[in-house]
């Protein structure tokens, strides 16, 4: 349980977050412009971050067009009824989030009670600090807030839980993740249609 002082520190940083956050449609912009000019967001301008934010790119390109909400995930959406934020934590180079994100926009689209913002994690650390996943600085990490307290209700991210158990069973046997393994899991991803990070996020809104 934080502490008051704690839990105020945490809601200035989430304003402070959402002063320089991107609608989504201006997050995809800019992932047009960083294409054009071979950059990527964030202090180091690797080959392989630029690469990455090119691929990432199509792939978000693709996801947008290609993935659509059953009617049953569109029923689920809109029994929501407690006005939310999703502010998602990223960078262009991430591979986590170019099926993530799209999942979450169409999410966001369904409900008129849900929000959604992407700010960068590097131009957020102390916020990204608050939510580590086992240590790590890892991304996308989605913070659902309640809109009207400014309270962070729940957290996701970096990965759906099959992803996850998919790189914890790597890791255990192979050590750090290879660029190998990453492809594969840009497979697998595409291969599962983005249906574990629906399930993942709509049981966001199932909590009271």
């Amino acid at each position: 349980m934080k502490n008051t002082e704690d839990l105020i520190l945490q809601e200035k940083l989430i304003e402070s977050a959402l002063s320089r956050a991107y609608t989504y449609e201006d997050y995809r912009n800019l992932l047009d412009e960083l294409t054009a000019l071979k950059r990527t967001t964030g202090v180091e301008q690797k080959e392989s971050l630029i690469n990455y934010t090119l691929l990432n790119n199509q792939r978000i390109r693709r996801w947008d067009k290609t993935l659509k909400l059953s009617d049953t995930a569109n029923k689920r959406v809109k029994k929501w009824e407690k006005p939310v934020l999703w502010l998602v934590l990223t960078e262009s180079w991430c591979g986590d989030a170019a099926p993530a994100m799209p999942v979450m926009n169409k999410i966001a689209e369904s409900s008129a009670k849900i929000k959604f913002k992407v700010a960068l994690r590097d131009e957020n650390p102390e916020l990204m600090d608050l939510f580590r996943t086992n240590g790590t600085l890892s991304i996308p990490k989605l913070i659902m807030i309640d809109e009207q307290r400014m309270e962070v209700i729940n957290s996701w991210g970096p990965r759906p839980t099959k992803a996850t158990k998919m790189v914890e069973v790597y890791k255990k046997e192979n050590g750090e993740l290879t660029p190998e393994f990453k492809q594969d899991l840009q497979l697998w991803y595409n291969k599962d249609k983005g249906e574990n990070i629906l399930d993942d996020l709509l049981g966001l809104l199932t909590l009271k």
